[in-house]
């Protein structure tokens, strides 16, 4: 990872707590910003992590998201389980071993139109490296895991 994205993580996200939600998402407990406050949508339209504007904000289950613009909004609003980090942002190669380790919004992927995210450069290379395996056992772990967090 680089010394600035190790930065960020340092001031922005120093604390990762689980919020209840139906899908278990990190949540930053400071700000009680689903992903930090990048905008879900735009991984997908924009293929780059993009900060979401506070003016564009939708509150789902309690957590609060943010969006670059009001088409991005309207979008999640309309399909939250598409754009939503798959596993609850938590780490996908960690879920598949029976873990949960919050990832980062910084670190991801968008394999099979679903959103991962990623503890490290190595994890997300891992899973980029197998896929298929990776996302097998994760799908298979994740009730298990989703069970224990909050604990």
């Amino acid at each position: 990872m680089a010394f600035g994205a190790g930065i960020f993580m340092l001031l922005f996200m120093p604390a990762i707590l689980w919020a209840a939600t139906d899908n278990q998402l990190t949540v930053n407990p400071q700000s009680g910003l689903a992903i930090s406050g990048f905008d879900p949508v735009a991984y997908f339209t924009e293929e780059k992590a993009i900060f979401g504007r506070p003016d564009v904000e939708l509150n789902k289950d309690g957590v609060v998201w943010r969006f670059m613009n009001e088409g991005n909004r309207g979008a999640f609003a309309a399909h939250p389980e598409v754009y939503s980090p798959r596993f609850g942002g938590y780490d996908a190669v960690a879920i598949g071993e029976g873990r949960s380790v919050a990832g980062h919004p910084l670190i991801w992927a968008v394999v099979g139109q679903r959103l991962y995210f990623f503890y490290s450069e190595a994890t997300r290379s891992a899973f980029l490296a197998d896929t298929g395996r990776i996302i097998d056992a994760a799908e298979r772990r994740w009730p298990t895991v989703a069970r224990t967090l909050g604990d």
